[in-house]
């Protein structure tokens, strides 16, 4: 006689990363106590859920490390995510997690990430890239085909790769970034970050930047707020002198959201920071 399989409580949340106004981010879904769920049944959940990115709290192996993570988009796991990394340090935190040192530190499959507390901020420190180098002429000539855009209006493009694949473009406005209308098809494989600036005197102050992220190739057509493709950014335009000083970066306009990345260098070390909060709190049975 055959068995139904086993299944626990697990203590769960649902929180919004990027904004202190609850709806107004990115959702992650944080499972806690996933020691004892399998790759397949972590990845059925992420595709259940959704949503960008579902993450799962494990033990560390890393005696250095705070706590493990690992995050599944709908079709992927990925080795490092920066609006999970947030959202998940912020869920175990609220669970009573303490840290051993001033910094957070997580394992995850990219290494040990740095993070830290900002007021009421967290912000974790941008790691290293894989790839940053141009991009290839026959390359952007896709990207700029998928984002129904003429070549020549890209302003400038980098690979900004610190784990999931992203590569970005800059445009001349604010205003060009939230025209786009993408063929996703087109698109194909690339994940692909636009950036522009804001012009202060017709867009205000609030942001200096906004970013749109797009990456139809892990099932997310585009992601309301992203740790990651930020942090590559920031790598970039500070590294080049495009941007200086500490900036904050808006995302998520075209979505009806109101995403804010607040980006700092300190010394060496860029930090990607921004507001959480738990919209769900309750457990799922998996």
């Amino acid at each position: 006689m055959q068995h139904p399989p086993q299944v626990q409580w697990h203590d769960f949340r649902q929180v919004d990363v990027f904004t202190a106004d609850a709806l107004k981010g990115n959702p992650l879904a944080v499972v806690h106590g996933a020691d004892g769920l399998d790759e397949a049944k972590m990845a059925a959940f992420a595709r259940w859920t959704g949503l960008s990115e579902t993450t799962f709290l494990l033990t560390p192996t890393n005696p250095a490390a705070d706590y493990r993570v690992r995050i599944f988009t709908p079709t992927s796991e990925l080795p490092f995510a920066g609006h999970p990394t947030l959202g998940t340090c912020h869920a175990w935190l609220e669970a009573g997690g303490k840290p051993r040192a001033e910094e957070v530190i997580q394992e995850c499959k990219a290494g040990l990430i740095r993070i830290r507390r900002d007021g009421s901020r967290l912000a974790f420190a941008a790691p290293p890239q894989i790839r940053s180098d141009e991009v290839d002429a026959d390359i952007l000539a896709q990207v700029a085909h998928s984002l129904r855009i003429a070549p020549e209006t890209i302003l400038r493009a980098r690979w900004v790769d610190n784990g999931p694949g992203w590569l970005a473009v800059m445009l001349g406005s604010r205003a060009e970034v939230l025209a786009l209308k993408p063929d996703f098809v087109a698109m194909g494989r690339f994940k692909v970050g636009v950036v522009g600036a804001w012009n202060p005197a017709v867009d205000g102050t609030e942001a200096s930047f906004e970013v749109r992220a797009f990456a139809p190739g892990f099932g997310v057509q585009e992601d309301p707020v992203t740790g990651s493709l930020n942090a590559g950014i920031a790598q970039w335009l500070l590294g080049t002198g495009i941007a200086s000083g500490d900036y904050v970066a808006s995302q998520g306009a075209a979505l009806q959201r109101a995403g804010r990345v607040h980006v700092t260098q300190a010394g060496q070390d860029i930090w990607i920071g921004g507001n959480s909060t738990s919209c769900i709190v309750g457990r799922v049975q998996l």
